[in-house]
């Protein structure tokens, strides 16, 4: 395989990374009865479907350009404000270490690892310094919304805990 079709092949694998991560978000949403819940997965999967905007454009680019299509403007990631506008005290309350909320977290961060580690992995293997640059502000987009879930999974799950009797408190 060519350097380009590797470059293209991983392109395509983050289009479908985020079509993925906005469809399971987007079904976690329309699953989710509590507001705060239901805002958090509509977020996520916003999130999701302006990562696929962005990467059409790059990938069309690309097809012009060449590396050079690597050379834009990244926007690094703001996890204190996610952390203020989604994941808040208000989802913590009404997911109150609830099942579906602890499971529907644990998958979200299993396909936002899987997504870091493949972007990762392929920022080792690029052979220009701007795509591997580029495949490492993906792997940090993916660790973004991987650190924002943990985060709240540790306390819904410490939540779902003290609730079943298993808090050592």
């Amino acid at each position: 395989m060519t350097a380009r079709e590797q470059v293209l092949e991983v392109l395509r694998r983050a289009y479908q990374i985020e079509v993925e991560g906005q469809t399971f978000y987007a079904l976690c949403a329309h699953r989710a009865e509590k507001p705060a819940v239901r805002e958090l997965f509509e977020k996520l999967a916003g999130d999701e479907v302006q990562h696929q905007v962005y990467l059409r454009q790059v990938l069309g680019s690309y097809a012009e350009r060449g590396p050079a299509a690597f050379e834009v403007t990244r926007r690094q990631p703001d996890l204190a404000s996610i952390a203020n506008r989604i994941f808040t005290e208000r989802f913590r309350k009404e997911a109150q270490g609830a099942t579906f909320e602890m499971a529907v977290l644990s998958i979200g961060m299993q396909l936002e690892s899987a997504a870091m580690t493949h972007f990762n992995a392929s920022a080792a293997a690029a052979t220009e310094d701007e795509v591997s640059k580029f495949y490492e502000f993906l792997a940090s987009w993916e660790k973004e919304h991987y650190d924002a879930l943990a985060a709240l999974s540790q306390t819904v799950r410490a939540d779902f805990w003290d609730r079943a009797g298993f808090s050592p408190f």
